[in-house]
């Protein structure tokens, strides 16, 4: 039996005047996945998210969500959705609690049924002792957990977070992703936009978008393998300068930053390490270490973004 799709997207087109913000981009959801839309900022990720929404028509193209037409349906697609908006929409001046009750009316909940969600949307969460405090005191990273508890307080089959641990730590990161996992599990498909990497890493599958045009699909593995160049660790001193030196070494595909060392993309490994070992000697930059090593979906991001450029 074929897997229920939650989302179909096909030939999805926006533009603003004469600007393509996205351009026929086509992808399908099942249901219950953790599906990443993965790409740079201005990719055009969140415009895909808001026509799927029903809050942005599209120029072209069609898509439905939960089974409802994205042009014709859009207010049966906003009873079936939750959204979490990179700007977490809350009202600072409420409690974390009348928060949620004002969202509930939003959502047309009776008054019953509204407190006993609250009251478990803040447990899911990890809210509920700070249910009393005001928006405005809660640390970022407790704000987001709170924007999730409002996106799923109506029990939403499907649910949209564009980028939603945008500027938050990397612990309070790990815990909301716990919090995806968790509603994944009890069947609810998300879809969420990211730029950080080891945030892709966690999804079922990925889209890749960049300048509005999607350039790959698959799960992380199958993106890493796409990769064809060889990958080389390098962790040389000096490492902004290294970094300048290896980009222009004929040998060397593309390098870039990776943590406190470098990646360098190559298709002639020997003859790029001896290059970098000698260009490095020259300008005195000691190599603590050097090495091959496995794709990462980084490498895998700069690679197909770089053959997407040159096709």
């Amino acid at each position: 039996m074929e897997t229920e799709k939650a989302i179909i997207v096909k030939d999805l087109t926006r533009d603003f005047g004469k600007f393509r913000a996205v351009d026929r981009v086509s992808f399908e959801v099942l249901k219950g996945e953790i599906f990443g839309f993965l790409g740079p900022n201005g990719a055009g990720k969140s415009t895909t998210i808001r026509m799927l929404n029903g809050l942005l028509l599209p120029t072209g193209g069609s898509g439905s969500v939960a089974g409802y037409d994205i042009v014709l349906e859009t207010e049966a697609i906003k009873q079936h959705i939750g959204y979490m908006s990179q700007r977490f929409s809350l009202y600072e001046d409420l409690t974390a609690e009348e928060n949620l009750t004002f969202f509930g009316g939003v959502y047309g909940l009776p008054p019953d049924k509204l407190r006993a969600r609250a009251e478990e949307a803040l447990r899911q969460v990890g809210l509920l002792e700070r249910r009393r405090d005001l928006t405005s005191t809660l640390a970022l990273g407790l704000r987001q957990r709170l924007a999730l508890a409002s996106a799923i307080l109506h029990e939403p089959p499907i649910l949209f977070l564009d980028e939603p641990t945008s500027g938050v730590d990397p612990i309070s990161r790990r815990n909301f992703w716990d919090l995806i996992y968790s509603l994944a599990d009890k069947g609810v498909t998300v879809l969420v936009t990211t730029h950080y990497m080891d945030e892709a890493e966690f999804c079922d599958r990925l889209v890749l978008i960049y300048q509005g045009r999607l350039i790959a699909q698959g799960t992380p593995r199958e993106l890493k393998a796409a990769v064809t160049e060889e990958i080389i660790a390098v962790f040389p001193d000096r490492l902004g300068e290294a970094l300048e030196l290896i980009r222009k070494l004929p040998q060397v595909s593309e390098a870039a930053v990776f943590g406190d060392g470098l990646h360098v993309a190559t298709t002639q490994a020997v003859a790029a390490e001896a290059a970098m070992k000698k260009a490095l000697a020259a300008q005195d930059i000691t190599i603590r270490s050097l090495g091959r090593v496995e794709p990462s979906l980084e490498d895998a991001f700069i690679s197909l973004i770089e053959r997407a450029g040159n096709s």
